[in-house]
């Protein structure tokens, strides 16, 4: 039984988080050995997901520690904050669940979808790499993502200025849940950093220096 718990009692949800944090840094110890250092491609834009995050921050990440491997913990974090606004959106909000549900049922409609699926480590990445200056793609997967399927779902009904201000305050609540996940899923990291900064040190500081190496000998060849 987990510290603090008592018997015939739920877990707190503190106690919870910390177990789903600890599960996802398990994880990503199993799939950091695979990672390669030339996996991935230059981002052209910054991720939402880890640029400034403060969970990278409780993680012990800085900027050497490259971003594929940032963002494959990242974005395991960030299901437990997901999933956690979601089942307290279903309890306690009515209206975004919804809305939400009008917004996932468009989606579901539409014949190709790209970024259902995916590993962690690929959530939330663009669909599509940079073209080649002068060359553009005929077609790219965000483009045929778009697509709206042959019948399309017909749009809800406007929202009275009454519903609107409801939805809103519901979002608040929301965002207010996110918010303190966040910080439950910060706490929990910290004494989860020794094994995260262990794992960089032995997988990818090495070959992040060798590849430096390799350029080094290539500028003064």
């Amino acid at each position: 039984m987990d510290p603090g718990r008592v018997a015939g009692y739920p877990p707190t949800m503190e106690q919870s988080i910390d177990g789903r944090v600890h599960a996802a840094v398990d994880a990503w110890l199993r799939w950091l050995p695979r990672w390669e250092v030339g996996d991935g491609r230059g981002r052209a834009k910054l991720c939402r997901t880890c640029f400034g995050s403060p969970v990278a921050k409780a993680a012990g990440f800085d900027a050497d520690v490259p971003h594929a491997v940032q963002h494959a913990l990242l974005q395991r974090l960030k299901r437990i904050v997901d999933d956690e606004v979601q089942h307290y959106t279903d309890r306690n909000l009515p209206l975004l669940r919804k809305e939400l549900g009008a917004i996932d049922r468009r989606r579901a409609a539409r014949p190709y979808r790209p970024s259902e699926g995916l590993a962690p480590e690929y959530e939330g990445l663009d669909l599509d790499p940079e073209p080649e200056p002068g060359s553009p793609f005929l077609f790219t997967l965000a483009e045929l993502a778009a697509e709206e399927p042959a019948e399309s779902h017909p749009e809800p009904p406007p929202l009275s200025e009454e519903a609107k201000q409801a939805l809103r305050s519901e979002v608040a609540l929301a965002d207010g849940c996110a918010s303190s996940t966040g910080f439950a899923v910060c706490a929990a990291l910290e004494p989860q950093r020794e094994r995260i900064a262990q794992a960089v040190h032995r997988h990818v500081e090495p070959q992040v220096q060798a590849l430096l190496d390799e350029l080094t000998r290539e500028l003064f060849a």
